[in-house]
């Protein structure tokens, strides 16, 4: 799984439990694909701040993934889902697939 993809599903998860200052660089610098120097100067700090900041933010969201592994039974929900509708030629199991994957 590609690294960008797999800081996403921890944000998406695990942000919250970060605090304010780290959501915003975090979401700056990954989600939006600020650079470091462009974040160092909105949020007054150095590029080397900010790639603390970042690496400190993605370690502690990997350390909650490797207690709680939320991350990892989405993903094999979906993956499981998907499976079970590529499978199937029953509509009605289809049906109940799509609706487990809308939810995902």
């Amino acid at each position: 799984m590609d690294n960008l993809y797999r800081e996403t599903l921890l944000y998406d998860f695990y942000g919250d439990l970060l605090t304010h200052r780290q959501k915003q660089i975090f979401e700056e610098v990954v989600m939006n694909d600020l650079s470091l120097t462009e974040a160092a100067e909105e949020f007054g700090i150095s590029r080397q701040g900010i790639h603390d900041m970042i690496r400190r933010c993605t370690n502690t969201m990997n350390d909650y993934e490797s207690k709680l592994h939320l991350v990892d039974t989405f993903l094999e929900i979906r993956k499981k889902a998907e499976e079970i509708k590529a499978v199937s030629k029953d509509e009605k199991v289809n049906e109940l697939a799509d609706q487990i994957l809308a939810l995902l």
